[in-house]
């Protein structure tokens, strides 16, 4: 039985173009830019999908930011549910110039899933249950 004391809130990614990478999750995604705030001297953008936000913040002075450089330890994606055509939103991803790394394929007769790279190299599942 689970927790019903907890619940999950947001994802948050680091980005050397917030502004650009909250723009490209609510032109391909859907999210809605809800709020743009500073903290810590870095801006900080709310992306709200549904009821779960992801906060997308650039540098803080002083940090020291690489980018990702293969698979590491710790996450590994996030995913969103495409309620129905998943072969169809991905074609619309297409044309925006969005890049694949897994095409739409059948997991299981249940299951659809396609990996998308966000602008900062992270990778995004896309799933649709059958």
């Amino acid at each position: 039985m689970g927790n019903t004391n907890i619940s999950f809130d947001h994802v948050h990614l680091i980005s050397e173009d917030p502004h650009g990478a909250a723009a490209w999750y609510a032109d391909n995604l859907g999210g809605v830019i809800e709020k743009s705030d500073e903290v810590k001297g870095a801006p900080q953008i709310y992306v709200r999908f549904d009821g779960t936000a992801l906060i997308i913040r650039g540098r803080r002075t002083g940090e020291q930011v690489g980018k990702k450089d293969g698979l590491k330890w710790g996450t590994d994606h996030f995913g969103f549910k495409v309620s129905e055509d998943l072969d169809g939103f991905c074609d619309g991803l297409r044309q925006k110039g969005v890049r694949f790394t897994l095409e739409p394929t059948n997991i299981n007769p249940k299951l659809r899933i396609a990996f998308i790279e966000g602008l900062d190299g992270e990778i995004i599942e896309l799933l649709q249950r059958l």
